[in-house]
Parts: structure tokens; sequence; C-alpha cells
């Protein structure tokens, strides 16, 4: 089934990298014109939109922290003033334990920074994005919404306790506007990727233990690591026409990591 994104405005946080570039390139590929940000990463999101502009498509990038309230409802006034409407968006930016940047840690042993970090991020941001481009997409008669969480918001994991709550929270905060604005002809699903090859997260988890690479597939049911790509076309069905009856959904991406 081929999809067309020509002439769809299109957002995309956390866009530097992994799921975020892998899903900015396959939007703009379908024909899309494509927004991200990041609020760090600068050097990889011109890179993400310079490839994209390399393969003939369009997409330009803005600096903005999600956490921001500020930032986030000037971003999509932006993107309205520029190109008139938001047709999409797709909130993937966020972060988690990674053995690096962020430890693995039991409960009682996370700094109170890492916790806030997880919490402005995965859940405050969270709702900043929904609130704006629900504001603005009931404005213009409808649209559809994608957001990242995680299988680690399904199931409980060691080491995962405020990660994993806030991905729980992404989950039911997408769910119950989706009940909300349903009449007002917004769709609004959730993505839970197990872990994937590709990501800050997975590539940095790799980097501080070694042989996980190699045992990493066998907790799998296909024995196999997801790509960037197979989130990023998920994503853009759930967003599409194709989708058109479905919302509220959780689907997950995990090789059959959940059951």
């Amino acid at each position: 089934m081929e999809i067309s994104m020509v002439g769809k405005v299109v957002l995309v946080t956390g866009g530097a990298t992994g799921m975020g570039k892998a899903t900015c390139k396959l939007f703009a590929k379908c024909g899309a014109t494509v927004v991200t940000c990041t609020a760090h990463n600068i050097s990889g999101i011109e890179q993400t939109v310079s490839e994209i502009r390399q393969e003939g498509g369009k997409a330009e990038f803005f600096k903005c922290d999600v956490t921001k309230e500020t930032e986030v409802h000037e971003l999509i006034n932006e993107i309205v003033k520029r190109y008139g409407k938001l047709d999409i968006a797709v909130n993937n930016a966020g972060v988690g334990p990674d053995g690096i940047r962020m430890p693995f840690s039991p409960l009682a042993d996370i700094s109170t920074e890492d916790m806030n970090k997880t919490v402005d991020t995965n859940l405050k941001g969270m709702f900043f994005l929904l609130k704006y481009e629900i504001i603005q997409m009931k404005k213009q008669g409808g649209g559809s919404i994608v957001s990242i969480a995680s299988n680690a918001g399904l199931r409980p994991s060691p080491a995962f306790s405020v990660y994993s709550a806030t991905k729980a929270a992404t989950v039911f905060i997408n769910q119950s506007a989706a009940i909300e604005y349903g009449p007002d002809k917004i769709r609004i699903n959730v993505v839970c990727p197990g872990p994937t090859e590709g990501t800050t997260l997975i590539d940095n988890s790799y980097a501080a233990d070694p042989g996980m690479k190699e045992n990493v597939p066998n907790i799998f049911p296909l024995r196999k690591m997801g790509q960037a790509e197979d989130v990023a076309q998920a994503v853009l069905w759930l967003a599409s026409d194709a989708a058109s009856h479905v919302t509220g959904t959780t689907l997950s991406v995990d090789g059959g990591m959940a059951l």
C-alpha cells in the first residue's frame, strides 16, 4: 500500500536521531512538508534536514525545548504562520536510561535530577505538545497525532521505574485525549516500540555494555532487533488517511517482545 502525504504539514519532535529522524525522512519521501525540532542536538537535526533536501524533500527545523510551555506554543504558532496549518504531529521527543547519559538504576538510586528530567520531558513535554497541537487542530477542523511511548510503559522493568511511569502516562494521556477530541475529528494514537537499533538509547546501551548487542535479540519472538524505520512505518500508517477509523489505539512495534 502506497501512502501519499503530498500537501500535508507534519511536525516530528526529536528529529535529530533514531526513530524521529527515520520518521522525518519517511514522511518527506511520501511528499509531506516536514517540520522538526530539538532542544540540544542542532548538528544532528541540521543533518536530518540536509539529507531530506538532498533527496528532493521539504523540511526545516526549529530549536525547541518541549519541557518549556512557551517554546512549544511558539513552535506551533510559527508552523501555522509559515504553512497555514498543522495536519499531523508526531510526538517523539523523550529521554530515558541508556547507561551513559542516564544510568540504569533501581528506584532508590535514581537521582532527583534524573527523575525531574524524565518527567519534564516525557510527561510535561507530552502534555504541552498535545495541548497546543489540539488547540490548532480544533481551529482547522481536524488532524492526526501519533505519540511515541514504549513497551516499558506497558509492563514493569527493573531500572526503568520512572521512565516506565512516564511512558504509561503517555499511553493514558493520549487515550484520554482521543476520547475528548474525537468529535473534533482529531485522531490520536500511540506507538510503543521495543528496543530499537539506531536510537540514542540503544546505541548508548551497546556502548555501555558491548555484550548486550549479541544477547538482546533473544528476548524477541522474532529473534531480531527492531529498526528505526520499522517504527516510522507504523507511525506513517496511523497518521495517514489509511487509518481514518483508528483512534485511541496503542500499537506495539516490538517483534513480539510484549508477549
